[in-house]
């Protein structure tokens, strides 16, 4: 072996000791003791009667609030954007106050039924997307293959005039 592996050899090796010296004492479970965790209490279950129950009442204070709002500006968030995060809020307190995740399916299905209910009639007719004109499409090609054109000649450029810059 030449000098050079059998040193890239002892590298490794002593890699190898100092990798498993370090890592010997990282490990947390070796050093505690099971018995002293204090046990978590038993997680409480959705209750869902209640969830629903509380996701009606929030729908009725949001109704409520709609009423005010004119139906022709029911398709204008700015005419009822704080209502409406009055209602998502109580729908996200309400369900984690009763130990349900948010959003879930029935929460979700309630609001789903809510949007059916105001927002039904506010879809936008479908936008037709068109490419711009050739003259406007041929410019915005030509600039970036011109401005990468210029920066390799201005870098070809430099390099040979590095005697005299330098």
């Amino acid at each position: 072996m030449d000098t050079n592996s059998l040193a890239v050899l002892k590298l490794l090796l002593v890699g190898i000791l100092v990798n498993s010296w370090m890592t010997r004492g990282s490990s947390a479970t070796e050093n505690i003791n099971v018995e002293s965790i204090p046990r978590r209490p038993s997680v409480a279950l959705c209750n869902e009667t209640q969830l629903l129950w509380e996701m009606e009442v929030c729908g009725e204070g949001f109704k409520r609030e709609m009423a005010y709002v004119d139906p022709q500006n029911w398709c204008n968030l700015t005419h009822f954007i704080s209502e409406y995060h009055v209602f998502s809020l109580c729908t996200e307190t309400n369900a984690e106050r009763i130990n349900c995740y948010w959003p879930n399916p029935l929460v979700e299905s309630y609001i789903i039924r809510i949007h059916k209910h105001f927002f039904f009639n506010c879809t936008l007719e479908r936008v037709i997307l068109v490419d711009p004109p050739d003259d406007t499409l041929t410019i915005l090609i030509l600039i970036p293959v011109f401005l990468t054109l210029a920066m390799i000649a201005l870098v070809v450029w430099c390099s040979k005039r590095s005697d005299v810059l330098a």
